[in-house]
């Protein structure tokens, strides 16, 4: 047997160390695929819930949360914890927001002052939007793995767990504690010019065992239940390819598709103006609508301030400005919200808004996804529009996107399958 086998053998299943409950013992506000969750991932005690955008993750960690520990601490992006707060009121849970490094019964915090808490006082962690594993920075990511690696019971939440990376789901193993990401790599991933992949006859083993410890769902029909009141509206992605000549670089006589970084960089600073306009004209046809308006650029914010009189929400700011704007859109008290999605894709809920534009567009999947998600969420009610302003020569860029969308829909459907599979035969 080689190391590999060894490695791939050994990792059949996920060791259960959390305690037993039923779903008698949770909040009647769950529902009955909410509670299937709650109960599998007590018993794993720890466990990663990938549920799609509005279908109660926040309920769902609030919950586990309570009846595993009476010293449970949340991590969560700033602007999402005054939301979570709100939420655990409707289970009658008390969630203290703490940044002073004190776990007073159930807690929660920003990521940016975990590094003040002791995890010796933590009996749990929620790692909401645990996709900062992929995104943040290495020395974020060690943080985070590391401050965990003592507390006994562990969860992990979000929408997009590996939306175009499949080796990104280590780091989700690894805070977790059920693997390395060296081994896990080693076990399931070649690497080639294209970077890591999953090997083939490795796909179907590698998915087998992260069902023991992860749940992923798009709707409750992945677990068998009715999809009775999560009917999501329709969405309208809206391509708006605006009219800007680009100049040519100095050695070439005609600009070509941009490449790399600083070739899409270069394209985006110079149809600016154009998109702006454009995106402006959107909004003025449908003032009396909310509008967010998701840009990449410090100027493309700067200028859709001046050409829409919308609130820019920037990285200048600090947390707590920030935090205090989007919550301000959410309970519609701005009408056009102007921001990046590095700062407001995740966790927030604007089923108020239907109506969105990508000033531009990056090569992040998951952001995209992300942003859209505020709006075209369980909860919304109307169809919502996401126009997508580009130039001709940055469409490249939304086939880069779209290529990533389809493998986060593959490995999405390979693990829902192998966890009803594997749930069914046990």
């Amino acid at each position: 047997m080689t190391y590999t086998e060894f490695l791939a053998a050994k990792a059949t299943r996920a060791e259960q160390v959390g305690p037993t409950i039923q779903h008698s013992d949770l909040h009647p506000t769950l529902y009955p695929f909410q509670r299937d969750i709650v109960t599998w991932a007590a018993g794993v005690g720890r466990a990663a819930v990938w549920a799609d955008t509005g279908l109660g993750k926040t309920f769902m960690q609030v919950e586990w949360m309570r009846r595993i520990t009476d010293s449970g601490l949340i991590v969560a992006p700033l602007a999402i914890c005054r939301q979570t707060i709100r939420e655990a009121a409707k289970l009658g849970v008390q969630l203290t927001y703490r940044r002073d490094g004190v776990i007073d019964g159930h807690t929660i915090t920003n990521y940016e002052m975990l590094h003040r808490f002791d995890p010796a006082d933590a009996g749990a962690m929620v790692l909401d939007e645990s996709s900062i594993l992929k995104n943040s920075n290495g020395k974020m990511r060690s943080h985070l793995i590391d401050w965990a690696r003592t507390v006994p019971f562990r969860l992990a939440c979000s929408a997009t767990p590996a939306p175009n990376d499949p080796e990104e789901l280590t780091n989700q193993a690894a805070f977790l504690g059920h693997m390395t990401r060296v081994n896990m790599l080693a076990a399931y991933f070649v690497h080639d010019q294209d970077g890591w992949r999953i090997k083939g006859h490795a796909r179907r083993p590698m998915f087998r065992w992260m069902s023991t410890w992860a749940t992923a769902i798009r709707k409750p029909s992945d677990l068998g239940y009715p999809d009775d009141g999560y009917d999501l509206p329709g969405l309208r992605i809206i391509p708006e390819v605006v009219d800007a000549e680009l100049a040519a670089p100095d050695d070439a006589l005609f600009f070509d598709a941009p490449r790399g970084v600083t070739g899409r960089s270069a394209a985006r600073r110079q149809t600016l103006t154009a998109r702006v306009e454009r995106a402006a004209e959107l909004v003025s046809a449908e003032r009396s609508e909310p509008w967010i308006l998701w840009c990449g650029l410090n100027d493309e914010a700067t200028e859709l301030a001046k050409a829409t009189g919308g609130v820019n929400v920037h990285g200048s700011m600090s947390p707590e400005e920030k935090a205090e704007a989007l919550m301000a859109f959410a309970d519609d008290e701005i009408q056009v919200l102007i921001t990046k999605p590095s700062i407001a894709s995740q966790g927030l809920n604007y089923q108020h808004c239907a109506r969105m534009a990508f000033v531009g567009l990056s090569d992040s999947y998951e952001q995209y996804y992300q942003a859209i998600r505020r709006c075209h969420r369980y909860g919304q009610t109307r169809v919502v529009n996401a126009h997508i302003v580009l130039s001709q020569a940055e469409q490249t860029i939304a086939a880069n996107v779209s290529r990533k969308e389809s493998e986060a829909a593959s490995i999405t459907d390979e693990l829902i399958h192998e966890m009803t599979r594997g749930r069914a035969a046990a």
